[in-house]
């Protein structure tokens, strides 16, 4: 008699032949679930901006046009001090400045906000402060005929006891979220009180409208000399959705210069209201400064993206177009391009978490009294945020 057997089953093979194509990706991604292990993680103090100077190298080098930096010192940049250029033109600098006080609540107490910067420390309201007279400090060194006159709302209790700077109370709104509109009106108020007295006097200043977080490091009063037909002038970058910068606008100080320039802040304002009133706090003012321009000179968009000087004509005023890369030159923060920093550099803007920088600066500055040593040093820090 016949024994039956149980009939073993056989394993399909399209499921085997899966399973031995889909091993090597089952052991991979194990690996990933271990190395994603949360000890594994930086520590999120890790990630805070850093609290001191980190150098990088300094980009450019091997390009003729181009600062060019061994360490800490400059191979192919004099000093102003030793070159002794003057324009003989007159300038006075105009900025717009506020100071926000610290909640009072918190008065007397350790703020944990407190930065150093070399010997001194500062809290969120002295360091403001500190970016405004070092401002004026690199002014005076670098164009020490020059006058600083600083907007601001006649409440505000600023105390500046630097040589030939002045404040100048303007009435306003001068709140955090309208203080770039408010920087307009300022503006228009302050050229129309000059304008009153040009008659009253026997010579006259031209005037260059900045950001206070700036380092003036070569004699702008050339541009006027340069260019005497030139009633504004503006800087451009290529950028397209913001390709001016208001950070810097100089204005020729003679009758048909600054009635030019009223005129021409006035269109900007009207602007400012009508289309861009949204982005009040931080863009407006750019966003409008460009509709003005491409509304009345459409043509020049077309050259921002070349880093050359051009003139034209904008509502019946000659204006001046110049580079941000020489005269308005920002540190890049990080990601993209950096071709280093132009050899004619003439103004550093120090943007954004830049302003540490900004400070860190003017104590090297003050080790070494030279400034072409000091764009190493900002050169070679530029690319990092730090904590202001």
């Amino acid at each position: 008699m016949a024994i039956s057997r149980p009939r073993s089953r056989a394993i399909p093979l399209l499921p085997l032949l899966l399973l031995i194509l889909l091993a090597p990706l089952i052991y991979s991604v194990s690996r990933m679930r271990l190395s994603w292990a949360p000890e594994q993680l930086p520590h999120p103090d890790s990630r805070k901006l850093p609290d001191a100077l980190v150098l990088g190298p300094a980009a450019g080098q091997g390009r003729t046009d181009r600062l060019q930096c061994q360490g800490l010192k400059a191979v192919n940049k004099i000093s102003l001090a030793s070159e002794g250029k003057y324009s003989g033109e007159l300038v006075s600098f105009v900025t717009v400045f506020t100071a926000y006080n610290s909640d009072p609540a918190g008065a007397g107490k350790m703020s944990s906000d407190v930065v150093t910067v070399g010997k001194h420390s500062y809290s969120k309201v002295e360091r403001s402060m500190a970016i405004l007279n070092t401002f004026i400090s690199f002014i005076q060194v670098s164009m020490p005929t020059s006058k600083v006159i600083i907007l601001t709302d006649p409440k505000s209790k600023l105390s500046i006891n630097q040589g030939r700077a002045t404040i100048f109370p303007i009435d306003g709104n001068y709140s955090r979220g309208n203080l770039m509109l408010q920087r307009i009106k300022s503006y228009i108020a302050f050229l129309e009180l000059k304008f009153e007295k040009l008659d009253q006097v026997n010579s006259f200043s031209n005037y260059i409208f900045t950001d206070s977080d700036m380092v003036v490091v070569e004699d702008l009063g050339y541009i006027f000399k340069r260019y005497p037909h030139c009633h504004l002038a503006l800087t451009f970058r290529n950028n397209k959705g913001q390709p001016l910068n208001s950070g810097f606008v100089a204005v020729r100080g003679t009758s048909d210069g600054i009635s030019k320039a009223i005129e021409f802040f006035k269109k900007v304002l009207e602007a400012y209201n009508l289309k861009y009133m949204k982005a009040s706090r931080m863009l407006g003012d750019q966003l409008a400064l460009a509709w003005v321009v491409k509304s009345h000179l459409p043509s020049a968009f077309g050259k921002f993206s070349s880093p050359e000087i051009f003139t034209g004509e904008v509502n019946g005023a000659s204006v001046l177009f110049l580079p941000c890369a020489v005269y308005n030159w920002t540190p890049p923060e990080g990601a993209g391009q950096f071709h280093g920093m132009p050899l004619d550099v003439k103004v550093v803007h120090f943007k954004g978490s830049r302003k540490r920088l900004m400070l860190e600066a003017w104590d090297f500055y003050n080790l070494t009294s030279e400034l072409s040593d000091m764009l190493c040093l900002i050169l070679k820090s530029g690319r990092t945020k730090y904590d202001f």
